[in-house]
């Protein structure tokens, strides 16, 4: 049996991104039945739906992100949470692969969402609001466990590897449970 191809994706565009760091730590716990690789949303130009309507051709970084989504089995998201929300990169990101109308990347891709943040609530308000967007673009998203990550620096050792084995064994518990969910919900 072959792995399953999920696109990672990172809602913060920072080099030092605490999510990006939780990302790796998350692949590198991944059971051989996934095979996890970063989809990177940084060059993405915001949607403007003026930009491919009318004959006009679609920016490439849009149609070369979309062509990647469309390999993939499913989709994991990291987030930061500002101003209680998830980020603007992350949403553009959701949006152009969601377009043009009747063409989104995502439909029936299985989805697990992590919030990482340093502040204490653990980014839910960013979670819920990235839920509310997959519901709508019909991904169906691992429910249990929830992955709030609140003090996520503190939880971090110098070498930026999470140091808390606590929190090993959660992203482990976490990776494994999604594995089951997207053997279950990935297109045949």
């Amino acid at each position: 049996m072959s792995a399953k191809k999920i696109a990672v994706i990172i809602g913060s565009l920072r080099k030092e991104s605490i999510n990006r760091k939780f990302a790796h730590e998350v692949i590198a716990l991944a059971p051989e039945s996934l095979s996890l690789e970063i989809v990177e949303i940084g060059e993405l130009a915001i949607y403007n739906q003026d930009l491919e309507e009318n004959g006009a051709v679609a920016p490439q970084a849009w149609t070369q992100f979309r062509d990647r989504v469309k390999e993939y089995d499913g989709v994991l998201f990291f987030t930061p949470e500002y101003n209680r929300s998830t980020t603007a990169a992350l949403k553009n990101a959701l949006d152009v692969g969601s377009r043009p109308y009747g063409s989104s990347v995502w439909s029936g891709k299985p989805a697990g969402v992590v919030s990482v943040t340093p502040g204490a609530p653990g980014g839910f308000g960013a979670n819920h609001s990235v839920r509310q967007s997959l519901v709508f673009l019909d991904m169906p998203v691992l429910q249990q466990p929830e992955m709030y990550i609140g003090n996520a620096t503190k939880l971090l050792g110098d070498d930026g590897k999470v140091s808390n084995e606590d929190t090993r064994k959660f992203l482990k518990k976490f990776i494994d449970t999604y594995a089951a969910w997207v053997e279950t919900n990935a297109k045949k």
